[in-house]
């Protein structure tokens, strides 16, 4: 992590950030720490200095009874200075610019020492941490095998286990944080689930029925087909809402591109006029100041007078025509995302609805597998024995029938349920990217007007305050 800290100023440990440090790290405990206005340093234990910056490790010294110091993802290069932290059990030096082991000596009690992520090369000069029981040296510069062999057999205990660990987090985080980008991307183009069965398995989740009806004859291949079927329109609903997504970005890309390129012109016409101007002002302002006489002062202050109105009335009708413009292609934009969305919503319909068809279908030809075994059921001709569970179903037609319809209900509402929320989610898009869009030029344009009006006030104040 330290490349991150290229463009950041590096810092030495000094007594202030200490200070800091100890104060964040444990507050409650200041009372007890504190004598008078200072600071008991030696009945500091814990101290933490992650992401500081810090390039040289100073100024610990007065903390000698130190048990666990974090100096992680700094810019450190070298391990000095802690020869005083002998109580020291714990010390995180990991993602730092390290590239030699040392420094260490006098750390006899250390129990876990972390140099992940560094530039170290060779394991060395940790002869004296006899009590050392995890060591992490991972992801650093360990390609020289010159006198390792020994280092190796040394460490291998301490090193290989917690390496193994640290590729296994890292890779399940890294799996783990591709999942949340990849679904974080799904939900904002309103198809969050529909790239495979969820949404098919979901219409069973709180079905008890339905595990109940799958037991009879012939519904398992009804609803292998029924599955089978229903993914296919959930995927090719998943493939279009993704297209459709980057069309959006697109069409709103583009908007602000040509917003962008209008202002820019208009901007340049303004600061051109008032370029001119400030000019022109600025030798006028002089004349008026060395004028020999009242009148030729008055005459320059009124001719400065006039070309500040015009100014203000050149600047307003400037904004005036930015503004019209910005509407024109506000309400193109409208335009263009209305039929966009209202394209997209009559296809997630026609999608959902088919979703629906097939449900419809499924739940008819259920319906005929259930009366088709409830009367083999009542005439004892049932060629196999069905759960107990399920046999409580056939003591009649109703509560076959009331069963298969319940559970068809069930699975109607949460295709319905899916569909409003595409089309929720969808409708509220349009109407926050839309109204944004609108306030944004709104804001900007009082916002302009009133730039343009403290402009010419101070150009004004600045004449009026001009002496002769």
């Amino acid at each position: 992590m330290s490349q991150f800290y290229n463009d950041v100023e590096p810092n030495i440990i000094d007594d202030e950030m200490v200070l800091k440090a100890v104060e964040k790290t444990c507050p409650e405990d200041l009372g007890e720490l504190a004598q008078g206005e200072n600071i008991n340093f030696k009945d500091v234990t814990e101290l933490q200095l992650s992401f500081k910056s810090i390039l040289q490790i100073d100024n610990l010294w007065r903390l000698e009874n130190l048990t666990k110091l974090q100096l992680d993802n700094n810019v450190i290069e070298k391990i000095e200075a802690l020869e005083s932290l002998v109580h020291l059990v714990w010390l995180d030096l990991s993602f730092n610019n390290i590239e030699v082991i040392e420094g260490l000596d006098t750390l006899v009690k250390l129990q876990d020492l972390s140099l992940y992520s560094n530039r170290i090369s060779k394991i060395e000069n940790m002869d004296t941490l006899q009590e050392l029981q995890i060591f992490s040296i991972g992801k650093n510069n360990l390609t020289n095998l010159e006198n390792r062999e020994a280092a190796v057999s040394k460490y291998q205990d301490l090193t290989k286990p917690l390496e193994q660990e640290e590729a296994r987090a890292l890779a399940l985080q890294e799996i783990k944080q591709a999942k949340q980008e990849e679904l974080e991307y799904h939900e904002t183009a309103f198809v969050e689930h529909l790239n495979g069965s969820f949404l098919f398995d979901s219409l069973y989740e709180e079905d008890t029925e339905a595990a109940k009806l799958a037991s009879l004859p012939g519904v398992g291949d009804l609803l292998q087909a029924y599955r089978k079927e229903f993914v296919s329109v959930c995927e090719k609903l998943y493939n279009y809402g993704l297209e459709e997504y980057e069309k959006r970005e697109a069409e709103v890309s583009d908007f602000y591109k040509t917003l962008h390129e209008v202002l820019l012109a208009s901007q340049e016409e303004s600061k051109k006029a008032m370029f001119d101007f400030e000019n022109r002002n600025k030798q006028r302002l002089d004349e008026i100041h060395h004028a020999r006489s009242y009148d030729v002062a008055e005459s320059k202050r009124a001719e400065c007078q006039e070309d500040i109105l015009q100014l203000s009335d050149t600047l307003m009708t400037l904004e005036a025509l930015l503004s019209n413009e910005l509407e024109e292609q506000l309400q193109i934009f409208k335009r263009t995302i209305d039929v966009t969305v209202s394209t997209f919503m009559e296809n997630v319909k026609e999608m959902m609805g088919q979703c629906r068809d097939l449900e419809n279908q499924h739940h008819e030809k259920l319906m005929e597998i259930a009366l088709t075994t409830l009367e083999k059921s009542l005439k004892g001709k049932l060629e196999e024995d069905l759960p107990a569970d399920v046999q409580t179903l056939l003591v009649d037609k109703n509560t076959i029938v009331n069963a298969v319809n319940m559970s068809h209900s069930i699975r109607l509402r949460k295709i319905d349920k899916r569909e409003s929320d595409m089309l929720c989610n969808t409708y509220h898009w349009h109407i926050s990217v839309t109204e944004k869009a609108f306030q944004t030029e709104s804001d900007r344009n009082r916002a302009c007007i009133k730039r343009i009006t403290s402009y010419i006030n101070t150009l004004q104040k600045e004449l009026d305050n001009t002496k002769i």
